[in-house]
């Protein structure tokens, strides 16, 4: 694991993008727990907004240089120009009125198309801070993590995602002169994304390309990439948990083959792995495992509590990462994972056994393994992880890896993975029918395996 040369950057601090001057930022609250065998603590955070959802403007004007998904090829012909002239500006009334995002004591609501003074926005990407200016940090070996998410009002499309991923705690601000954590800059992670306007305090202009099919998005000649760790991907109908790897250490700007770009064919030719290996039980062959209504076992018209835990070899915070188990609590009751049949052998964690055992099932093509498997996890979790929280819409294959059959058609193990119609999903159609959709996270809680649901009353526990 290094931090590849090949496609790093460094940016001048002269030359880095800067925050603006005229909004102060003033980030939502969201309190958090911190648990151990006393009991759980409260303690006081708060949530930014990534960069790429703030206003790019000229420093001192209101003269923007970046509308809808283009840059102004005056004041921004080449990186070092648009980077020196351009800021990107703080939020504060803007988080509910323009981005949709609301926190309000243990909670922190998203909603998913906002019309604003302005402009209309899609959904959003924030983090949990630790300070104004800095990213709470999480080193999850031999520790749990509990939230409770509410999906009821997410439909086939959608994705109301809460993850980890191995940012800078500082985003990037010490090495890249940029505008920091506080205004939402250092995103990354497995899909190498090339949609950021800014990477490594850098506009992201070269050969930018505005999307086909997304109003406010495009695609620059850099991907920012790093290890990602889903802990939840999902809408009413369908989720999944998901480690992915990366042969890169921490946040890594890329550029050719190493992003691994679907569009080129080369999509496992980067240094980070895409596909990733999932625990997802409809995926599995546990169609009633996950969903609407009272014949599921996991209700998705009701709020659910989430615990996923992270377990070492030798029971210690800094031995080897070995599993990743997930479990549930709904109306009093503690929901295991059954133990799906995997290639011959039982299986209900993630684990590099279970991951070469569903490689060697579904052939999808995933490098998982290749590029580190629960090492590379092990390294993220090590370092330290951001928690990211965020509702989208996929303008790249309509949210159908998550909730329908993909490859549309496809017959393979795994292919079925949820109920929504392979013709759903498409984003002009979810934002104009269900705009009002939204997710809620709450009670976060963090600490030893076994001390952050103490608390919740079990009166039975069911292992499907």
């Amino acid at each position: 694991m290094v931090r590849a040369a090949v496609i790093a950057s460094l940016v001048s601090v002269v030359a880095a993008q800067k925050a603006g001057t005229l909004t102060k930022e003033n980030h939502p609250q969201m309190t958090y727990k911190k648990c151990s065998s006393k009991g759980c603590k409260t303690h006081q955070g708060e949530v930014t907004i990534d960069s790429n959802w703030r206003w790019t403007h000229v420093k001192g004007e209101t003269t923007n240089c970046y509308t809808g998904n283009l840059w102004d090829e005056g004041l921004c012909p080449d990186a070092k120009t648009c980077s020196e002239a351009c800021v990107i500006e703080g939020a504060d009334s803007e988080y509910t009125s323009t981005y949709g995002v609301v926190g309000k004591d243990d909670s922190l609501e998203l909603a998913f198309v906002t019309q604003g003074p302005y402009s209309k926005n899609i959904g959003s990407r924030t983090y949990l801070m630790d300070a104004e200016d800095k990213y709470m940090m999480f080193h999850l070996k031999n520790r749990e993590f509990t939230y409770t998410v509410d999906d009821s009002k997410l439909v086939c499309g959608l994705n109301g995602a809460l993850y980890f991923v191995q940012m800078e705690a500082d985003g990037g601000a010490a090495q890249h002169g940029n505008a920091g954590a506080k205004y939402g800059t250092g995103y990354c992670d497995a899909q190498c994304p090339h949609d950021l306007k800014w990477i490594n305090g850098e506009a992201n202009i070269k050969n930018w390309k505005p999307s086909d099919t997304d109003d406010n998005a495009g695609f620059g000649h850099y991907g920012t990439c790093c290890t990602e760790i889903d802990i939840w991907e999902a809408n009413k109908h369908s989720t999944a948990f998901t480690m992915h790897s990366c042969k890169v250490d921490g946040q890594t700007r890329c550029s050719g083959v190493d992003c691994g770009d679907n569009a080129k064919g080369e999509r496992f030719k980067g240094v980070c792995d895409k596909n990733g290996c999932d625990i997802q039980a409809y995926r599995l062959g546990n169609t009633k495992f996950y969903g609407p209504g009272s014949e599921y076992t996991v209700d998705t018209t009701k709020p659910v509590t989430v615990t996923t835990q992270f377990i070492t070899v030798d029971g210690t915070d800094h031995g080897k990462l070995k599993e990743v188990r997930q479990f549930y609590f709904q109306d009093g009751k503690k929901i295991e994972h059954p133990k799906y049949n995997v290639n011959g052998k039982k299986h209900n964690t993630i684990s590099d056994e279970f991951c070469q055992d569903w490689v060697d099932t579904t052939k999808d093509g995933t490098n998982y393994l290749e590029k580190g498997g629960l090492h590379s996890v092990d390294t993220s979790l090590e370092a330290g992880v951001v928690l990211v929280m965020s509702l989208w819409d996929d303008h790249e294959a309509n949210m159908l890896w998550l909730d329908s059959t993909y490859p549309i058609n496809g017959t393979a193990p795994g292919d079925a993975r949820g109920t929504c119609p392979t013709t759903s999903g498409v984003p002009k159609d979810v934002e104009e029918k269900h705009g009002k959709s939204k997710v809620t996270f709450s009670d976060i809680r963090v600490g030893r395996l076994g001390t952050t649901t103490r608390d919740y009353e079990v009166s039975e526990e069911i292992i499907v």
